[in-house]
Protein backbone atom coordinates (compact mmCIF):
# COMPACT_ATOMS: atom_id res chain seq x y z
CA UNK A 1 0.00 0.00 0.00
CA UNK A 2 1.41 3.41 -0.96
CA UNK A 3 0.78 6.34 1.35
CA UNK A 4 1.39 9.88 0.19
CA UNK A 5 3.59 12.26 2.12
CA UNK A 6 0.60 14.58 2.55
CA UNK A 7 -1.48 11.78 4.08
CA UNK A 8 1.32 10.93 6.46
CA UNK A 9 1.73 14.55 7.46
CA UNK A 10 -2.00 14.78 8.14
CA UNK A 11 -1.83 11.69 10.32
CA UNK A 12 1.09 13.10 12.30
CA UNK A 13 -0.66 16.41 12.81
CA UNK A 14 -3.81 14.60 13.85
CA UNK A 15 -1.98 12.56 16.43
CA UNK A 16 -0.44 15.70 17.88
CA UNK A 17 -3.94 17.19 18.18
CA UNK A 18 -5.15 14.05 19.93
CA UNK A 19 -2.26 14.24 22.37
CA UNK A 20 -3.01 17.90 23.03
CA UNK A 21 -6.65 17.04 23.69
CA UNK A 22 -5.67 14.31 26.14
CA UNK A 23 -3.36 16.70 27.97
CA UNK A 24 -6.10 19.33 28.14
CA UNK A 25 -8.49 16.81 29.68
CA UNK A 26 -5.81 15.71 32.13
CA UNK A 27 -5.17 19.24 33.30
CA UNK A 28 -8.89 19.69 33.90
CA UNK A 29 -8.77 17.04 36.61
CA UNK A 30 -7.70 18.23 40.07
CA UNK A 31 -4.17 17.35 41.18
CA UNK A 32 -3.23 15.43 38.04
CA UNK A 33 -1.11 17.71 35.88
CA UNK A 34 0.96 15.24 33.90
CA UNK A 35 2.73 14.90 30.60
CA UNK A 36 1.44 12.39 28.11
CA UNK A 37 2.74 8.86 28.67
CA UNK A 38 4.41 9.31 25.29
CA UNK A 39 6.93 11.68 26.89
CA UNK A 40 6.57 11.49 30.67
CA UNK A 41 9.81 11.27 32.67
CA UNK A 42 10.68 9.26 35.74
CA UNK A 43 10.75 12.33 37.96
CA UNK A 44 7.25 13.32 36.81
CA UNK A 45 5.98 9.79 37.48
CA UNK A 46 7.53 9.69 40.94
CA UNK A 47 6.14 13.12 41.80
CA UNK A 48 2.64 11.90 40.93
CA UNK A 49 3.05 8.61 42.81
CA UNK A 50 4.45 10.30 45.91
CA UNK A 51 1.65 12.89 45.89
CA UNK A 52 -0.97 10.16 45.59
CA UNK A 53 -2.32 11.45 42.28
CA UNK A 54 -2.18 7.90 40.93
CA UNK A 55 -0.78 4.50 41.90
CA UNK A 56 1.54 1.93 40.39
CA UNK A 57 -1.55 -0.18 39.69
CA UNK A 58 -2.90 2.72 37.63
CA UNK A 59 0.38 2.85 35.73
CA UNK A 60 0.30 -0.88 34.98
CA UNK A 61 -3.28 -0.64 33.72
CA UNK A 62 -2.46 2.36 31.53
CA UNK A 63 0.58 0.72 29.96
CA UNK A 64 -1.22 -2.58 29.40
CA UNK A 65 -4.08 -0.72 27.72
CA UNK A 66 -1.65 1.22 25.53
CA UNK A 67 0.06 -2.00 24.49
CA UNK A 68 -3.27 -3.54 23.53
CA UNK A 69 -4.09 -0.57 21.32
CA UNK A 70 -1.07 -0.90 19.01
CA UNK A 71 0.61 -4.25 19.54
CA UNK A 72 -1.30 -6.15 16.86
CA UNK A 73 0.31 -3.80 14.32
CA UNK A 74 3.69 -3.01 15.87
CA UNK A 75 4.32 -6.35 17.63
CA UNK A 76 6.75 -4.77 20.09
CA UNK A 77 5.66 -6.67 23.20
CA UNK A 78 5.84 -10.44 23.27
CA UNK A 79 4.02 -11.05 26.54
CA UNK A 80 2.69 -9.15 29.54
CA UNK A 81 3.58 -10.27 33.05
CA UNK A 82 0.34 -11.80 34.43
CA UNK A 83 1.47 -10.85 37.95
CA UNK A 84 2.19 -7.20 37.17
CA UNK A 85 -0.84 -5.82 39.04
CA UNK A 86 -0.15 -8.00 42.08
CA UNK A 87 3.43 -6.72 42.19
CA UNK A 88 2.20 -3.14 41.73
CA UNK A 89 -0.21 -3.48 44.68
CA UNK A 90 2.62 -4.68 46.90
CA UNK A 91 4.81 -1.76 45.88
CA UNK A 92 1.93 0.69 46.37
CA UNK A 93 1.51 -0.67 49.90
CA UNK A 94 5.21 -0.21 50.58
CA UNK A 95 5.00 3.39 49.39
CA UNK A 96 2.02 4.06 51.64
CA UNK A 97 4.06 2.76 54.56
CA UNK A 98 6.86 5.19 53.75
CA UNK A 99 9.20 2.65 52.14
CA UNK A 100 10.62 3.42 48.71
CA UNK A 101 13.30 1.06 47.49
CA UNK A 102 14.87 3.45 44.98
CA UNK A 103 13.89 6.19 42.52
CA UNK A 104 12.46 3.38 40.36
CA UNK A 105 10.01 2.19 43.02
CA UNK A 106 6.72 1.13 41.45
CA UNK A 107 7.74 1.96 37.87
CA UNK A 108 6.88 -0.45 35.01
CA UNK A 109 9.76 -1.49 32.74
CA UNK A 110 9.85 -3.93 29.82
CA UNK A 111 12.79 -6.27 29.24
CA UNK A 112 14.04 -8.01 26.12
CA UNK A 113 13.05 -11.66 25.65
CA UNK A 114 16.61 -12.91 26.19
CA UNK A 115 16.78 -11.67 29.80
CA UNK A 116 15.69 -14.47 32.12
CA UNK A 117 13.07 -13.88 34.79
CA UNK A 118 12.11 -16.42 37.44
CA UNK A 119 8.37 -15.84 37.25
CA UNK A 120 5.36 -16.65 35.09
CA UNK A 121 6.93 -15.34 31.88
CA UNK A 122 8.95 -17.14 29.23
CA UNK A 123 12.48 -16.32 28.13
CA UNK A 124 12.95 -17.61 24.59
CA UNK A 125 15.07 -15.27 22.43
CA UNK A 126 11.99 -15.18 20.19
CA UNK A 127 11.97 -18.94 19.51
CA UNK A 128 9.53 -21.73 20.29
CA UNK A 129 12.55 -23.90 21.14
CA UNK A 130 12.75 -22.51 24.69
CA UNK A 131 9.02 -22.01 25.24
CA UNK A 132 8.21 -23.39 28.69
CA UNK A 133 11.86 -23.63 29.73
CA UNK A 134 12.44 -22.19 33.20
CA UNK A 135 15.44 -20.90 35.12
CA UNK A 136 15.83 -21.41 38.85
CA UNK A 137 16.49 -17.75 39.60
CA UNK A 138 16.27 -14.32 38.04
CA UNK A 139 19.04 -13.06 35.83
CA UNK A 140 21.19 -10.61 37.76
CA UNK A 141 19.73 -7.70 35.78
CA UNK A 142 16.15 -8.78 36.55
CA UNK A 143 17.01 -9.30 40.23
CA UNK A 144 18.50 -5.82 40.48
CA UNK A 145 15.46 -4.30 38.83
CA UNK A 146 13.19 -6.01 41.34
CA UNK A 147 15.42 -4.95 44.24
CA UNK A 148 15.03 -1.37 43.00
CA UNK A 149 11.23 -1.72 43.09
CA UNK A 150 10.76 -2.00 39.33
CA UNK A 151 7.66 -3.76 38.00
CA UNK A 152 8.87 -6.02 35.19
CA UNK A 153 5.84 -5.43 33.00
CA UNK A 154 6.62 -7.92 30.25
CA UNK A 155 9.00 -9.16 27.59
CA UNK A 156 9.70 -7.41 24.31
CA UNK A 157 10.02 -8.97 20.89
CA UNK A 158 13.46 -9.18 19.32
CA UNK A 159 15.34 -10.38 16.29
CA UNK A 160 15.30 -14.13 16.88
CA UNK A 161 18.46 -15.34 18.63
CA UNK A 162 19.70 -11.74 18.48
CA UNK A 163 19.86 -11.91 14.69
CA UNK A 164 22.21 -14.90 14.52
CA UNK A 165 20.23 -17.41 12.51
CA UNK A 166 20.00 -16.38 8.86
CA UNK A 167 20.63 -13.47 6.53
CA UNK A 168 17.04 -13.99 5.37
CA UNK A 169 15.52 -13.21 8.79
CA UNK A 170 14.48 -9.53 8.86
CA UNK A 171 15.58 -7.28 11.68
CA UNK A 172 12.94 -7.37 14.39
CA UNK A 173 11.46 -10.72 13.31
CA UNK A 174 11.05 -13.72 15.58
CA UNK A 175 9.07 -16.92 15.18
CA UNK A 176 7.20 -16.26 18.45
CA UNK A 177 6.58 -12.57 18.04
CA UNK A 178 6.37 -12.00 14.31
CA UNK A 179 7.69 -8.80 12.73
CA UNK A 180 8.21 -5.79 14.97
CA UNK A 181 7.80 -2.48 13.15
CA UNK A 182 8.56 1.03 14.30
CA UNK A 183 5.98 3.71 14.95
CA UNK A 184 7.35 6.60 12.88
CA UNK A 185 6.17 5.72 9.37
CA UNK A 186 4.31 2.83 7.72
CA UNK A 187 6.36 -0.37 7.63
CA UNK A 188 9.15 1.25 9.68
CA UNK A 189 12.06 -1.20 10.00
CA UNK A 190 13.05 -1.13 13.71
CA UNK A 191 16.73 -1.88 12.99
CA UNK A 192 18.44 -4.35 15.32
CA UNK A 193 17.70 -7.14 17.74
CA UNK A 194 16.51 -4.93 20.64
CA UNK A 195 13.77 -3.72 18.31
CA UNK A 196 10.80 -4.44 20.57
CA UNK A 197 12.44 -2.67 23.50
CA UNK A 198 13.13 0.39 21.35
CA UNK A 199 9.65 0.62 19.84
CA UNK A 200 7.97 0.10 23.22
CA UNK A 201 10.02 2.84 24.89
CA UNK A 202 9.55 5.22 21.96
CA UNK A 203 5.75 5.39 22.27
CA UNK A 204 5.28 4.82 25.99
CA UNK A 205 4.28 1.17 26.34
CA UNK A 206 6.30 1.36 29.56
CA UNK A 207 8.38 4.05 31.21
CA UNK A 208 11.56 2.52 29.73
CA UNK A 209 13.02 -0.79 28.64
CA UNK A 210 16.11 -2.96 28.78
CA UNK A 211 17.94 -4.11 25.67
CA UNK A 212 21.11 -6.02 24.89
CA UNK A 213 23.89 -5.43 22.42
CA UNK A 214 26.40 -7.55 20.57
CA UNK A 215 26.85 -5.63 17.31
CA UNK A 216 24.81 -2.40 17.47
CA UNK A 217 21.76 -4.39 18.64
CA UNK A 218 20.80 -1.73 21.20
CA UNK A 219 22.29 1.43 19.71
CA UNK A 220 20.84 0.73 16.25
CA UNK A 221 17.20 0.40 17.37
CA UNK A 222 17.54 3.38 19.73
CA UNK A 223 18.83 5.54 16.87
CA UNK A 224 16.08 4.37 14.50
CA UNK A 225 13.25 4.87 17.01
CA UNK A 226 13.95 8.35 18.41
CA UNK A 227 15.13 7.35 21.88
CA UNK A 228 18.25 7.32 24.04
CA UNK A 229 20.26 4.14 24.39
CA UNK A 230 23.29 3.41 26.54
CA UNK A 231 25.47 0.51 25.46
CA UNK A 232 27.75 0.04 28.49
CA UNK A 233 31.31 -1.20 28.55
CA UNK A 234 31.35 -5.00 28.41
CA UNK A 235 31.46 -5.90 32.11
CA UNK A 236 29.70 -2.87 33.61
CA UNK A 237 26.40 -4.79 33.66
CA UNK A 238 26.08 -8.51 34.39
CA UNK A 239 25.05 -10.97 31.68
CA UNK A 240 24.29 -13.82 34.11
CA UNK A 241 21.23 -15.68 32.76
CA UNK A 242 20.98 -13.49 29.70
CA UNK A 243 20.80 -15.77 26.65
CA UNK A 244 24.25 -15.22 25.15
CA UNK A 245 25.43 -14.48 21.68
CA UNK A 246 29.04 -13.68 22.57
CA UNK A 247 30.32 -13.28 26.11
CA UNK A 248 33.21 -11.25 24.73
CA UNK A 249 30.86 -8.67 23.21
CA UNK A 250 27.43 -8.90 24.91
CA UNK A 251 26.27 -5.97 27.02
CA UNK A 252 22.97 -5.13 28.75
CA UNK A 253 21.80 -1.53 28.77
CA UNK A 254 18.92 0.93 29.21
CA UNK A 255 16.65 2.32 26.51
CA UNK A 256 14.62 5.39 27.47
CA UNK A 257 13.25 8.64 26.12
CA UNK A 258 15.74 10.94 27.88
CA UNK A 259 19.38 10.70 28.88
CA UNK A 260 18.53 11.22 32.55
CA UNK A 261 15.95 8.44 32.56
CA UNK A 262 18.46 6.10 30.91
CA UNK A 263 20.98 7.08 33.59
CA UNK A 264 18.48 6.20 36.36
CA UNK A 265 18.04 2.77 34.80
CA UNK A 266 21.80 2.26 34.40
CA UNK A 267 22.27 3.10 38.09
CA UNK A 268 19.93 0.23 38.94
CA UNK A 269 21.57 -2.49 36.84
CA UNK A 270 25.30 -1.65 36.83
CA UNK A 271 27.84 -3.23 39.14
CA UNK A 272 29.98 -6.28 39.85
CA UNK A 273 28.54 -9.78 39.94
CA UNK A 274 30.36 -12.93 41.06
CA UNK A 275 28.37 -14.84 38.41
CA UNK A 276 29.87 -12.84 35.53
CA UNK A 277 33.66 -12.66 35.66
CA UNK A 278 33.76 -9.81 33.13
CA UNK A 279 32.38 -7.49 35.82
CA UNK A 280 35.58 -7.97 37.84
CA UNK A 281 37.17 -5.48 35.43
CA UNK A 282 35.09 -2.59 36.85
CA UNK A 283 37.77 -0.14 38.04
CA UNK A 284 35.69 1.65 40.69
CA UNK A 285 35.30 0.72 44.35
CA UNK A 286 32.11 2.77 44.23
CA UNK A 287 30.22 3.15 40.97
CA UNK A 288 29.63 6.68 39.70
CA UNK A 289 26.15 8.11 40.15
CA UNK A 290 25.16 8.34 36.51
CA UNK A 291 22.15 10.52 37.30
CA UNK A 292 24.43 13.09 38.93
CA UNK A 293 26.27 13.28 35.62
CA UNK A 294 23.14 14.86 34.11
CA UNK A 295 24.01 18.46 34.89
CA UNK A 296 24.66 21.62 32.86
CA UNK A 297 28.03 22.23 31.24
CA UNK A 298 28.79 18.64 30.33
CA UNK A 299 30.46 19.55 27.02
CA UNK A 300 32.44 22.54 28.25
CA UNK A 301 36.16 21.99 27.67
CA UNK A 302 35.70 18.52 26.18
CA UNK A 303 37.71 17.43 23.16
CA UNK A 304 35.38 15.71 20.69
CA UNK A 305 36.79 13.80 17.74
CA UNK A 306 34.72 13.52 14.55
CA UNK A 307 35.38 10.39 12.50
CA UNK A 308 34.67 10.83 8.78
CA UNK A 309 35.43 7.47 7.12
CA UNK A 310 32.84 5.39 8.99
CA UNK A 311 31.09 4.38 5.75
CA UNK A 312 34.11 2.16 5.07
CA UNK A 313 32.76 -0.27 7.68
CA UNK A 314 30.18 -1.67 5.26
CA UNK A 315 30.08 -2.64 1.60
CA UNK A 316 27.02 -0.40 1.19
CA UNK A 317 26.50 2.67 3.44
CA UNK A 318 23.57 2.52 5.83
CA UNK A 319 20.74 4.51 4.26
CA UNK A 320 19.63 6.18 7.50
CA UNK A 321 23.19 7.33 8.19
CA UNK A 322 23.33 8.86 4.71
CA UNK A 323 20.08 10.70 5.43
CA UNK A 324 21.52 12.07 8.67
CA UNK A 325 24.69 13.60 7.16
CA UNK A 326 23.39 17.18 6.91
CA UNK A 327 22.04 17.11 10.46
CA UNK A 328 25.26 15.50 11.68
CA UNK A 329 27.38 18.25 10.13
CA UNK A 330 25.11 20.97 11.54
CA UNK A 331 25.30 19.43 15.01
CA UNK A 332 29.04 20.13 15.18
CA UNK A 333 28.11 23.80 15.68
CA UNK A 334 26.04 22.78 18.71
CA UNK A 335 29.05 21.03 20.24
CA UNK A 336 31.17 24.14 19.72
CA UNK A 337 28.46 26.43 21.09
CA UNK A 338 28.36 24.34 24.27
CA UNK A 339 32.09 24.77 24.80
CA UNK A 340 33.52 21.65 23.21
CA UNK A 341 36.67 21.66 21.11
CA UNK A 342 35.78 19.81 17.90
CA UNK A 343 38.59 17.91 16.17
CA UNK A 344 37.16 17.11 12.75
CA UNK A 345 38.45 14.68 10.13
CA UNK A 346 39.70 11.83 12.30
CA UNK A 347 40.47 8.75 10.27
CA UNK A 348 40.23 5.11 11.38
CA UNK A 349 42.79 3.39 9.11
CA UNK A 350 41.50 -0.19 9.03
CA UNK A 351 37.75 0.00 8.45
CA UNK A 352 37.82 -1.31 4.89
CA UNK A 353 40.00 -4.20 5.99
CA UNK A 354 37.44 -4.99 8.71
CA UNK A 355 34.55 -4.82 6.22
CA UNK A 356 36.23 -7.37 3.95
CA UNK A 357 37.11 -9.82 6.72
CA UNK A 358 34.87 -12.77 7.73
CA UNK A 359 36.69 -13.28 11.02
CA UNK A 360 34.39 -11.18 13.21
CA UNK A 361 31.33 -13.13 12.07
CA UNK A 362 33.10 -16.46 12.53
CA UNK A 363 34.12 -15.53 16.07
CA UNK A 364 30.52 -14.67 17.00
CA UNK A 365 29.30 -17.95 15.51
CA UNK A 366 31.89 -19.82 17.57
CA UNK A 367 30.87 -17.93 20.70
CA UNK A 368 27.18 -18.70 20.26
CA UNK A 369 27.83 -22.38 19.62
CA UNK A 370 30.05 -22.69 22.70
CA UNK A 371 28.31 -20.26 25.08
CA UNK A 372 24.65 -21.27 24.67
CA UNK A 373 25.04 -24.30 26.92
CA UNK A 374 27.90 -23.05 29.08
CA UNK A 375 26.23 -19.80 30.09
CA UNK A 376 22.51 -20.44 29.77
CA UNK A 377 20.81 -23.73 28.99
CA UNK A 378 22.74 -25.75 31.57
CA UNK A 379 21.08 -23.54 34.21
CA UNK A 380 17.54 -24.42 33.10
CA UNK A 381 15.45 -26.28 35.66
CA UNK A 382 12.87 -27.33 33.07
CA UNK A 383 13.45 -27.63 29.33
CA UNK A 384 10.47 -29.34 27.68
CA UNK A 385 11.95 -29.36 24.17
CA UNK A 386 15.34 -30.62 25.29
CA UNK A 387 17.21 -27.80 23.56
CA UNK A 388 20.59 -27.45 25.26
CA UNK A 389 23.13 -27.16 22.45
CA UNK A 390 23.28 -25.51 19.06
CA UNK A 391 22.90 -28.95 17.49
CA UNK A 392 19.64 -29.43 19.44
CA UNK A 393 18.44 -25.99 18.40
CA UNK A 394 19.41 -26.52 14.77
CA UNK A 395 17.36 -29.72 14.62
CA UNK A 396 14.35 -28.23 16.45
CA UNK A 397 14.07 -25.24 14.13
CA UNK A 398 14.36 -27.33 10.99
CA UNK A 399 11.70 -29.78 12.20
CA UNK A 400 9.20 -27.29 13.70
CA UNK A 401 6.96 -25.55 11.15
CA UNK A 402 6.29 -22.65 13.54
CA UNK A 403 9.92 -21.59 13.20
CA UNK A 404 9.52 -20.45 9.58
CA UNK A 405 12.01 -22.90 8.10
CA UNK A 406 12.96 -23.21 5.23
CA UNK A 407 11.85 -19.70 4.18
CA UNK A 408 14.13 -18.48 6.95
CA UNK A 409 17.09 -20.82 6.85
CA UNK A 410 19.81 -21.55 9.43
CA UNK A 411 22.87 -20.33 7.53
CA UNK A 412 24.78 -18.96 10.51
CA UNK A 413 24.21 -22.13 12.55
CA UNK A 414 25.23 -24.29 9.59
CA UNK A 415 28.53 -22.40 9.49
CA UNK A 416 28.95 -22.46 13.26
CA UNK A 417 28.56 -26.24 13.29
CA UNK A 418 30.83 -26.83 10.31
CA UNK A 419 33.61 -24.30 9.85
CA UNK A 420 33.71 -21.84 12.80
CA UNK A 421 36.81 -22.49 14.95
CA UNK A 422 36.63 -23.79 18.51
CA UNK A 423 36.81 -21.08 21.16
CA UNK A 424 39.96 -22.56 22.71
CA UNK A 425 41.76 -22.94 19.39
CA UNK A 426 44.70 -20.75 18.27
CA UNK A 427 42.80 -19.77 15.11
CA UNK A 428 39.86 -18.42 17.13
CA UNK A 429 42.01 -16.19 19.31
CA UNK A 430 44.08 -15.16 16.32
CA UNK A 431 40.91 -14.06 14.51
CA UNK A 432 39.54 -12.28 17.59
CA UNK A 433 42.82 -10.46 18.27
CA UNK A 434 43.09 -9.41 14.63
CA UNK A 435 39.61 -7.83 14.58
CA UNK A 436 40.04 -6.18 17.98
CA UNK A 437 43.32 -4.62 16.89
CA UNK A 438 41.77 -3.29 13.66
CA UNK A 439 38.91 -1.47 15.41
CA UNK A 440 39.89 -1.23 19.07
CA UNK A 441 43.66 -0.80 19.27
CA UNK A 442 44.37 0.93 15.94
CA UNK A 443 40.98 2.66 15.81
CA UNK A 444 39.37 3.81 19.05
CA UNK A 445 42.39 3.65 21.35
CA UNK A 446 44.81 5.15 18.84
CA UNK A 447 42.48 8.06 18.03
CA UNK A 448 41.71 8.78 21.68
CA UNK A 449 45.40 8.86 22.59
CA UNK A 450 46.73 10.68 19.51
CA UNK A 451 44.23 13.54 19.79
CA UNK A 452 43.73 13.50 23.60
CA UNK A 453 40.00 13.01 23.08
CA UNK A 454 37.24 12.81 25.66
CA UNK A 455 34.84 11.24 23.15
CA UNK A 456 34.43 10.22 19.54
CA UNK A 457 31.36 11.57 17.74
CA UNK A 458 29.76 9.49 14.96
CA UNK A 459 26.35 8.64 13.49
CA UNK A 460 24.85 6.23 16.00
CA UNK A 461 24.76 3.06 13.95
CA UNK A 462 28.48 3.24 13.20
CA UNK A 463 29.33 4.32 16.74
CA UNK A 464 27.50 1.19 17.89
CA UNK A 465 29.42 -1.06 15.50
CA UNK A 466 32.78 0.37 16.58
CA UNK A 467 31.92 0.19 20.29
CA UNK A 468 30.64 -3.37 20.02
CA UNK A 469 33.94 -4.62 18.60
CA UNK A 470 36.12 -2.61 20.99
CA UNK A 471 33.93 -3.41 24.02
CA UNK A 472 33.67 0.28 24.83
CA UNK A 473 30.60 2.36 25.77
CA UNK A 474 28.44 4.56 23.59
CA UNK A 475 25.45 6.80 24.32
CA UNK A 476 23.09 7.52 21.44
CA UNK A 477 20.69 10.48 21.46
CA UNK A 478 18.13 11.64 18.86
CA UNK A 479 19.51 13.88 16.12
CA UNK A 480 16.57 14.28 13.73
CA UNK A 481 14.43 12.59 11.11
CA UNK A 482 14.21 12.30 7.35
CA UNK A 483 12.04 14.87 5.51
CA UNK A 484 8.31 14.19 5.30
CA UNK A 485 8.58 13.82 1.52
CA UNK A 486 11.31 11.17 1.65
CA UNK A 487 10.55 8.12 -0.50
CA UNK A 488 9.89 4.69 0.95
CA UNK A 489 12.74 2.22 0.37
CA UNK A 490 11.77 -1.41 0.87
CA UNK A 491 14.00 -3.93 2.58
CA UNK A 492 15.43 -7.07 0.97
CA UNK A 493 13.23 -9.97 -0.22
CA UNK A 494 11.04 -11.54 2.52
CA UNK A 495 11.47 -8.34 4.55
CA UNK A 496 8.07 -6.66 4.60
CA UNK A 497 9.40 -3.48 6.17
CA UNK A 498 10.76 -0.21 4.78
CA UNK A 499 14.37 0.52 5.69
CA UNK A 500 13.86 4.19 4.85
CA UNK A 501 10.77 6.38 4.73
CA UNK A 502 9.40 9.80 5.63
CA UNK A 503 9.90 10.84 9.25
CA UNK A 504 12.59 8.18 9.82
CA UNK A 505 14.43 9.03 13.07
CA UNK A 506 18.20 8.95 13.35
CA UNK A 507 20.64 9.52 16.17
CA UNK A 508 24.20 10.46 17.00
CA UNK A 509 26.59 8.61 19.28
CA UNK A 510 29.12 9.69 21.90
CA UNK A 511 31.75 6.94 22.14
CA UNK A 512 34.50 6.74 24.74
CA UNK A 513 37.08 4.48 26.37
CA UNK A 514 36.11 1.61 28.66
CA UNK A 515 34.12 2.61 31.76
CA UNK A 516 33.75 6.24 30.64
CA UNK A 517 29.94 6.11 30.88
CA UNK A 518 29.79 8.96 33.41
CA UNK A 519 31.63 11.35 31.09
CA UNK A 520 29.65 10.25 28.02
CA UNK A 521 26.36 10.76 29.85
CA UNK A 522 27.46 14.28 30.84
CA UNK A 523 28.16 15.13 27.20
CA UNK A 524 25.05 13.46 25.81
CA UNK A 525 22.86 15.18 28.41
CA UNK A 526 24.26 18.61 27.51
CA UNK A 527 23.64 17.96 23.81
CA UNK A 528 20.11 16.67 24.46
CA UNK A 529 19.14 19.63 26.64
CA UNK A 530 20.35 22.09 24.02
CA UNK A 531 18.66 20.42 21.05
CA UNK A 532 15.58 18.62 22.49
CA UNK A 533 15.13 16.95 19.11
CA UNK A 534 13.00 14.06 20.30
CA UNK A 535 10.12 16.47 20.94
CA UNK A 536 10.21 17.58 17.30
CA UNK A 537 9.90 14.08 15.83
CA UNK A 538 6.44 12.64 16.46
CA UNK A 539 5.32 9.05 15.77
CA UNK A 540 2.99 8.13 12.95
CA UNK A 541 1.24 5.61 15.21
CA UNK A 542 0.79 5.76 18.97
CA UNK A 543 -1.63 4.48 21.62
CA UNK A 544 -4.28 6.79 23.01
CA UNK A 545 -4.89 5.70 26.62
CA UNK A 546 -3.50 8.15 29.17
CA UNK A 547 -3.42 8.04 32.95
CA UNK A 548 -6.47 10.32 33.02
CA UNK A 549 -8.47 7.59 31.28
CA UNK A 550 -7.48 5.00 33.87
CA UNK A 551 -8.25 7.38 36.74
CA UNK A 552 -11.71 8.09 35.31
CA UNK A 553 -12.47 4.37 35.29
CA UNK A 554 -11.87 4.07 39.00
CA UNK A 555 -14.95 3.33 41.11
CA UNK A 556 -16.52 6.56 42.34
CA UNK A 557 -15.17 8.74 39.52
Amino acid sequence: MRISAQSLLSCLCGLNLLTTTCLAELKALPRTKLSSLLDITLEELQAGLNAGYFTSVDLVRAYVARTGEVNDKLRAVLEINPDAEVIARKLDAERQQGHRRSPLHGIPVLVKDNIATHDSMNTTAGSFALLGACVGEDSTVAARLRDAGVIILGKTNMSQWSGLRSLKCPQGWSARGGQTVGAYFPGHNPQGSSSGSAVAASIGLAWASIGTETTSSLVGPAHANNIVGIKPTVGLTSRHLVIPLSRRLDSVGPMARTVKDAAYLLNAIAGPDDKDNYTSAIPFNTLPDYVEACRPGGLRGKRIGVVRNYFDMEDEPDKTAVLSLAAFNSSLKVLAKLGAEVIDGIYFPNLKEYAQSPYHAYCIMSDFRDHLYAHYTRHLKTNPNGVFTLKNLHRFVRENTLEGYPDYDTLFWDLALSVAPLENSPSFWGNHTYIFELIGTRGVSAAMQKHSLDAIYMPSLYAGLVASISGTPVVTVPLGASPIDSPFVAGPPRDKTNVVGPNHPFGVGFLGPSFSEESLIMMAYAFEQETRIRQLVRPWMQPYTELVDVLRRRPGR
